[in-house]
């Protein structure tokens, strides 16, 4: 069972958190967001409560939530979280009524025709480090997705705070999960998308640069981005309030 929490009464909001964390990271704004929507927050395969799975592939975790969730719903995803909900929507789109994308980008490295993600020697240096220290590993790659954002210190410190709440993740689901971000591609799969889609993403984001959510809207044929001022890769956390409201507004049309 992958559901850490279903809270709220509505449409049905599915929650998808990012690499190394579990679904605890979204409380912040689960409550504010279960005043309108019934929110099912996710534990992904080897998270949290959950067993892991194999292969340990895109298409493999979203086969073994999709059923675990109404037949109809709106979905959110955070970093690796939106990289599966796009995979989701182009896989199952019967079942997804729209997407909220957040820290999103089709393809977090860097390819020859592609200068919008981070260096690959990024994800093989993260990889290395892992074997080595994983507790720190882990932090440090926390500090990566808050570095230069107006609220840094505080989001830090929410993500280390949660970080190791509900246990450890097995060292082959963490480097499993880092796979998935550096081989995955989706930049022709997810422009054929026609679901409504919203793009959040953070002005300071160093690890999925706006530019790359920007790609996305130009692309997608029915996406529309906000750019948090201020942001880094987790407004969720740094700005609490224009998030849900973002959220809210867009979801209520």
């Amino acid at each position: 069972m992958h559901l850490y929490r279903k809270h709220g009464n509505g449409p049905d909001l599915v929650l998808l958190h990012g690499w190394g964390m579990h679904a605890g990271v979204w409380n912040s704004v689960a409550e504010q967001l279960a005043e309108r929507f019934t929110v099912w927050q996710l534990d992904l395969p080897g998270y949290g409560g959950s067993d892991t799975v194999s292969p340990y592939t895109l298409e493999q975790v979203v086969d073994v939530l999709a059923p675990q969730v109404p037949a109809h719903v709106h979905l959110c995803g955070w970093s690796l979280g939106a990289l599966l909900a796009q995979r989701w929507a182009r896989r199952h789109p019967e079942q997804v009524r729209s997407l909220v994308l957040v820290g999103a980008t089709p393809c977090f490295v860097t390819r020859e025709d592609w200068d919008r993600g981070v260096a690959a020697k990024v994800f093989d240096s993260f990889a290395e480090q892992l074997q080595q220290d994983y507790a720190a590993t882990l932090k440090r790659f926390l500090s990566l997705q808050a570095r230069s954002g107006d609220a840094a210190r505080e989001v830090i410190a929410r993500l280390r705070q949660e970080l190791f709440a509900r246990g450890e993740p097995a060292m082959e689901v963490l480097n499993a999960g880092l796979r998935l971000l550096a081989e995955s591609d989706l930049r022709h799969d997810t422009v054929q998308l026609a679901v409504r889609t919203l793009l959040l993403a953070g002005e300071y984001d160093t690890l999925t640069p706006a530019v790359a959510a920007a790609w996305l809207a130009e692309h997608m044929p029915a996406a529309q981005l906000n750019v948090f001022r201020g942001a880094a890769h987790a407004p969720f956390l740094s700005h609490p309030q224009e998030f849900v409201a973002e959220v809210k507004d867009f979801l209520h049309e």
